[in-house]
């Protein structure tokens, strides 16, 4: 085999069997190109390489390379381009919770689920994301309820999970200046417990320890839900002046992720004004939004402001976007913006915002309705 290089290092050997016995030419990385002819085994650079076949000579390598290079640009843009990308929703309930690496577990087809334990002084039962109470012949003590106190945030070691129950009953504990009653402490592992209960199971509590007559603590194993996408955890995209927020702790809150006429705007305004906050050490991972008009005719957006261009937000500085939209055309159903702010290392942010074009809007933002409009006004 004769091979003609410029600047090629220690050889690497590309299978023989992709050699179809032609003259090619070759362009690592640093755009180093050289010839192949065949037809023994081929040596090349240790840098990745793409062949181009059919090529007879190379009478112009430089642009070839170039080419290359091109192409490499436009592939690796496609592959980072986040249109599609799943991003993380607000669960329907509040029975889920972020781990330690902020990746979501939603436990709402959980809620209600009993795990009982029979002990020698008490029995005990837990509703999963309702309630603690024991059951014994004197009747039902509750040890709390999960409700919009509710604590589930993740462990520490062993312990994946834990929830904390407030509000159970205050008889001979009402003391404290919060009046918070009988609570629970449940420590959840997701798996088995330490002497190997619960394998393949639904769960079972595994020990349970009274910290007093007004507090209980629980160790509980479960099969654990399945691992959910990463959460920008601090984020909040809401409308300025302040008022109702569109994304909040980096989830899409319900109503703005995908298509609701309810949630629509009215054909009236042009642009609507976002503003967006972050974790000032993390704020620098949020990258410029970008956007996708459905259907693609007939409504003009344009995106604008300091995080239109991917400034850092923070909760001291935050960065607003300017959604200026007008509508060229009418339909009875609302246009949809899917706005998606990638974040690097973690799971996008996208919302959506829908807006009515009962009529097409001039250039200012004026209504165009046709002679109708003129009729009115030549009437006044």
């Amino acid at each position: 085999m004769h091979v003609s290089h410029s600047h090629c290092s220690s050889p690497a050997t590309i299978n023989r069997r992709s050699w179809r016995g032609k003259s090619t030419i070759f362009c690592n990385s640093r755009g180093t190109f050289f010839i192949l002819t065949p037809p023994k085994d081929i040596q090349a650079g240790h840098d990745r390489v793409v062949y181009i076949e059919g090529m007879q000579s190379m009478k112009r390598p430089l642009e070839v390379c170039s080419l290359y290079r091109l192409f490499l640009s436009i592939i690796a843009a496609l592959l980072y381009q986040p249109l599609g990308a799943a991003s993380v929703v607000v669960p329907s309930t509040s029975c889920y919770v972020l781990d330690n690496s902020s990746h979501i577990y939603d436990f709402s087809s959980w809620i209600g689920y009993t795990l009982e334990y029979d002990g020698k002084d008490t029995d005990l039962a837990i509703r999963f994301c309702k309630d603690v109470e024991t059951r014994s012949q004197l009747g039902y003590v509750d040890f709390g309820r999960f409700d919009k106190f509710n604590y589930f945030v993740a462990g520490s070691g062993r312990v994946n999970f834990v929830q904390e129950f407030y509000n159970g009953d205050l008889l001979n504990c009402e003391h404290g200046y919060d009046k918070m009653g009988r609570t629970a402490h449940v420590n959840i592992i997701c798996g088995s417990c330490l002497d190997g209960q619960c394998k393949g199971g639904f769960g079972c509590i595994c020990n349970v320890t009274f910290e007093s007559t007004c507090r209980v603590l629980v160790e509980l194993a479960i099969p654990c839900e399945k691992q959910g996408l990463r959460v920008f955890e601090g984020f909040t995209v809401g409308f300025h002046p302040r008022s109702w927020e569109i994304v909040n702790n980096g989830m899409t809150q319900l109503g703005f992720e995908k298509v609701y006429k309810e949630f629509s705007f009215k054909t009236e305004p042009t642009h609507v004004d976002l503003y967006m906050t972050a974790i000032a050490s993390l704020s620098s991972l949020v990258q410029q939004p970008i956007i996708k008009i459905s259907p693609e005719q007939g409504l003009e957006v344009r995106l604008s402001g300091s995080g239109a261009t991917g400034s850092p937000p923070t909760t001291l500085t935050p960065t607003m976007l300017m959604v200026d939209w007008r509508c060229e055309k009418a339909r009875d159903i609302p246009y949809e913006v899917e706005i998606t702010v990638p974040v690097e290392g973690y799971d996008p942010i996208q919302f959506t915002l829908t807006k009515m074009c009962e009529y097409r809007q001039g250039e200012g933002g004026n209504a165009t309705r046709g002679w109708a409009t003129f009729g009115v006004l030549s009437c006044m």
